[in-house]
């Protein structure tokens, strides 16, 4: 594309290059953006084309975007609300499959004879399924059901609450202690955000005393004023519930709070359709960072509005420092 012609044409392309949405419409590249939850689970089923936020990304005019972040204003934001998963931290490659290991092998320690591939197949499906009818509603569902559900396809019939299936759910989750870190900076910016802005953390997690201990565990805990967890809360994002509890439990209007996160969906879209100021952060896939996949739940269209969008947290620094 020519440069020159394109600033020339600034009143048109200006709003274009501030919200990414609207430019991917212009030029042609409108992918649909799939849920995901972070469950400690891969992705699901059949790959669909353009259903991942690094597929999306793939698409995106980069040098378009960068820089324009500043152009919505900043100065009245009192409040942030942080995502977890691939915006402050992500997995190490082999989490997922050493996660589902300890999954098993507490079962079968339990006295299960299992055909692991056979139930770690119907433990996808199983998440699937009920992911796609709790979130018609908006709510969070949890690994026992989806574990109870698998294993009776295996010839057992154990029920979600039997402690054999919660014993397994701490193996599972165990391993995303070992296999989880912050994403580079990520501490440095939360200290040097801590003394100027009530900060909040709101993560779409099955399972909170795992979320909570992972938290603890990297050293990020400290820094929060408010920690939600989804599977504490019984609903998840993008239900207008959970944001309104973040800003409520924060004690600061909406419309003094920023949220970031990675998920144009769940993290982009919610925020906005709760009167919250959205930044959407592609710094694990810019940076070429391991992307924690999550369970895709269906399709939606991109969002509208003005979404600044950043590739570093130098980016978001930027973004705020007219405050």
């Amino acid at each position: 594309m020519n440069l020159p012609l394109l600033f020339a044409v600034a009143d048109i392309w200006g709003f274009l290059l501030l919200n990414p949405y609207w430019l991917l419409h212009a030029l042609g590249k409108t992918p649909n953006i799939s849920h995901a939850t972070t469950t400690g689970l891969e992705s699901a089923g059949k790959k669909q084309p353009n259903s991942t936020v690094p597929e999306l990304i793939e698409n995106l005019p980069l040098h378009f975007l960068n820089g324009w972040a500043n152009r919505v204003p900043m100065e009245h934001i009192a409040a942030i609300g942080f995502d977890l998963f691939n915006t402050l931290i992500t997995a190490h490659d082999g989490a997922l499959d050493e996660a589902f290991k300890r999954l098993a092998m507490s079962l079968e320690e339990s006295g299960l004879a299992l055909e692991r591939e056979g139930f770690r197949q119907a433990y996808r499906e199983a998440a699937v399924r009920f992911i796609e009818e709790t979130r018609k509603e908006g709510l969070e569902t949890h690994n026992r059901f989806w574990i109870s559900a698998a294993l009776r396809t295996q010839g057992y019939t154990v029920g979600p609450d039997d402690p054999m299936i919660a014993q397994a759910v701490e193996h599972y989750f165990s391993a995303f202690f070992e296999y989880c870190h912050p994403i580079p900076g990520t501490l440095e910016m939360l200290k040097t955000l801590k003394d100027r802005y009530q900060l909040g953390l709101l993560s779409n997690f099955t399972h909170g005393p795992a979320a909570r201990g992972i938290i603890e565990h990297l050293g990020l805990a400290s820094f929060f004023d408010v920690i939600l967890i989804s599977g504490e809360l019984g609903y998840c994002k993008p239900h207008p519930m959970v944001f309104d509890r973040l800003a409520e439990d924060m004690r600061v209007e909406k419309s003094r709070l920023v949220y970031i996160g990675d998920e144009p969906v769940l993290d982009v879209q919610g925020a906005m359709q709760a009167g919250i100021q959205p930044v959407w952060t592609t710094i694990v896939v810019d940076k070429k960072i391991p992307y924690t996949p999550g369970t895709p739940q269906g399709q939606t269209q991109l969002p509208e509005g003005p979404i600044p969008r950043i590739s570093s947290w130098n980016d978001f620094l930027s973004l705020l420092k007219s405050k």
